[in-house]
């Protein structure tokens, strides 16, 4: 009898689950207690009728807590049962699943029993059927699989229920169900029934939270050449490469989260999203002009009218209430290498020139990181005093403090900027900048960065604000350039930045990072050691471009390469976003590159992390420049903290 039993165990444990459910009555669904309809429910349960997307939102849930529905997690949704009981009036119940995340246990409370319940999920990022931002998504069951005439069916009955659902929403065949849509394909096409597939995950997006944040200010559709101001809420076609402070930003092209404007975004606290056709889209047309209220969150973007006393109270709060003196150590009074320059001697050289040099000190591949020199802060300060240039510096901060109007801050900028480039430069300090050129191989064109002491800060990156520029073999002594690169603190964008964060003009300083330029590079390209647009976990984000087009700085028709890179060769790597310069379905770098780049931010970042200490809890990333020379050879020029934004979280809200 022994191996009887034990045979018979072994055929009941071998049974499909389903089949062992078919052997007795299906009790988990069975009607327990008084049936409610779906009108008298109560809202903690559920309703038969959603009206708005406020309601929605209510009944939804959002989180890790889906139990056996893994491909819900982190998404927003809300659950839902089609009572058959009389066949000639279906009933739609929508469940508090805020409250309820069980079909089963929830139909016993309700005193109902069905096979047709599902889920409605909300992918604010995606288009939907009429053309917008905002895809209404329905599923079923994993295992189910219903016909096209089901679904139809069953969609325009949940249209009745919720009307917000019309010209929204598509079908989401899970596996069970992808066999017999396949089937029934031409169907749907014929009936322009739409459908959203797994693989549709990162196509047709009509909406990128780039940076989540409320703001008020005056919304302004902007021509190219319009500029804003701190009070605006701007919309443009594509994102330009500099802009002054403004309330929030719209662009109705693809941005990439790692441009400089996006990365003073965050810095800012301000709202930045992709919106399709933003201003084509007559509710938001209509505001043109107006005071608005624009926020940016995971679940999508709202734009509405706004009084002028919360504009107001919003900007006053925005700003600090103390001031602030960035660090400033003139005690290093010459120009040394980088592989000399050591990390916590930024308040000497600017964090740019003091990261650069630490890459020296992290196992990077030879030639990884150039080689060069650090202008510290105390030429920049003995030039300002050689030329009696620091008045100059006060009276301006004092109109600005005294509420100038941007007209005459922006003359009296430019004539300060004339007077640093037409400067005298003293002769030790021509001496030394000559020695130092005569260290570059001859013929070498040099390139000349910022380096400043207002940049590139934990919570502060200043990205964008000042400017670079290259010293051509024919342009002889170093000076002017120098002199270029000193005055681009007194850019007009970089004055406004330090005002409104109260940062100190005269403590601010200059000095200037000196290594090769790059020629004919084969693309450009900027890492960050997490996936900060779309969560995911165990990955890297990275945008590329081809030859010498700047992610930070794209050419306004640019398509950056976006690229989610595993952490480790095993995870591989995913192309969110093709590059038209790559091959169908390729990188712009190749397999060597990717391998190279991988190991480099996982250097960097645990190399970085030690050096900055974030605290227990608290983020950290960092953001590397890279290119791709002409030779191939990867090349780090840039490494700085990532600036996550006030509540340490990056943007969410897709499948």
């Amino acid at each position: 009898m022994k191996p009887l039993i034990l045979c018979l165990i072994s055929i009941i444990l071998s049974l499909p689950c389903d089949a062992l459910w078919a052997q007795r009555p299906d009790r988990r669904n069975a009607p327990q207690g008084r049936r409610i309809e779906p009108d008298a429910l109560d809202f903690e349960m559920g309703v038969g009728h959603i009206p708005d997307r406020e309601t929605f939102e209510r009944l939804s849930y959002q989180g890790p807590e889906v139990s056996r529905d893994a491909y819900l997690a982190n998404l927003e949704f809300v659950k839902f049962v089609i009572d058959k009981q009389d066949p000639n009036h279906h009933k739609v119940y929508f469940m508090n699943t805020e409250n309820h995340r069980g079909h089963p246990p929830w139909m016993r409370m309700v005193g109902i029993n069905s096979r047709e319940r599902g889920a409605i999920t909300y992918l604010p990022r995606l288009l939907n059927p009429s053309g917008t931002a905002g895809l209404y998504i329905i599923d079923f069951q994993p295992n189910d699989s219903y016909g096209f005439e089901d679904i139809q069916r069953i969609q325009n009955l949940l249209i009745q229920k919720m009307p917000l659902l019309e010209g929204r929403v598509a079908f989401h065949p899970l596996p069970g169900n992808l066999a017999r849509y396949q089937q029934e394909k031409e169907k749907y096409e014929k009936a322009k029934l739409a459908v959203h597939l797994d693989t549709d995950l990162y196509r047709n997006i009509a909406f990128l939270p780039l940076n989540n944040a409320n703001s008020f200010g005056r919304l302004r559709i902007m021509e190219a050449n319009d500029r804003p101001s701190p009070q605006d809420i701007v919309i443009y076609r594509t994102l330009p490469n500099q802009m002054p402070r403004v309330a929030g930003v719209i662009t109705e092209m693809r941005q990439t989260p790692l441009s400089h404007v996006n990365l003073r975004a965050v810095q800012d606290q301000i709202p930045n999203a992709y919106i399709k056709d933003a201003s084509g889209q007559a509710e938001i047309r209509a505001l043109d002009g107006k005071l608005v209220q624009y926020q940016v969150t995971p679940r999508g973007y709202r734009i509405q009218p706004a009084t002028r006393s919360e504009v107001d109270r919003h900007l006053r709060n925005l700003r600090p209430k103390k001031s602030q003196s960035p660090p400033r150590n003139l005690a290093i009074e010459e120009i040394q290498p980088l592989d000399q320059i050591e990390f916590k001697q930024s308040d000497s050289f600017g964090v740019k020139t003091a990261n650069l040099a630490t890459l020296h000190r992290v196992k990077l591949k030879e030639g990884a990181v150039p080689d060069g020199f650090g202008v510290p802060f105390y030429f920049y300060d003995q030039f300002m005093q050689h030329n009696d240039l620091y008045p100059e510096v006060d009276r301006i901060g004092a109109l600005a403090d005294n509420g100038a109007e941007p007209d005459v801050l922006r003359r009296e900028l430019s004539g300060l900027k004339n007077r640093i480039e037409e400067g005298d430069m003293p002769n030790w300090m021509m001496k030394a900048l000559a020695e130092t050129q005569q260290q570059f191989p001859p013929g070498s064109s040099l390139r000349c960065r910022s380096s400043t002491n207002s940049e590139d800060l934990p919570g502060f990156s200043g990205a964008g604000l000042y400017d670079s520029c290259t010293h051509k073999p024919d342009e002889g002594h170093l000076a002017n350039s120098i002199k270029q690169v000193f005055a681009s603190l007194w850019n007009v964008r970089a004055f406004e930045e330090r005002q409104f964060f109260r940062i100190d003009h005269r403590q601010s300083a200059m000095g200037v990072l000196l290594h090769p330029n790059f020629e004919q590079e084969q693309c450009n390209g900027v890492a960050v050691t997490d996936d900060i647009l779309y969560e995911t976990e165990g990955n890297y984000y990275v945008n590329t471009q081809p030859g010498e087009d700047m992610v930070t700085n794209p050419d306004q028709d640019s398509s950056a390469e976006e690229m989610l890179l595993g952490w480790y060769d095993r995870d591989g790597q995913e192309i969110i976003r093709e590059s038209p310069d790559a091959g169908a379905g390729g990188s712009l770098l190749n397999d060597g590159q990717i391998k190279e780049l991988r190991e480099a931010l996982g250097r960097i970042h645990y190399d970085f992390e030690k050096r900055y200490q974030p605290g227990e809890g608290e983020p950290f990333a960092m953001e590397i420049e890279f290119k791709v020379n002409r030779k191939g050879q990867l090349v780090i020029k840039q490494a700085r903290p990532w600036v996550f934004s006030s509540n340490g979280e990056a943007t969410n809200g897709n499948r």
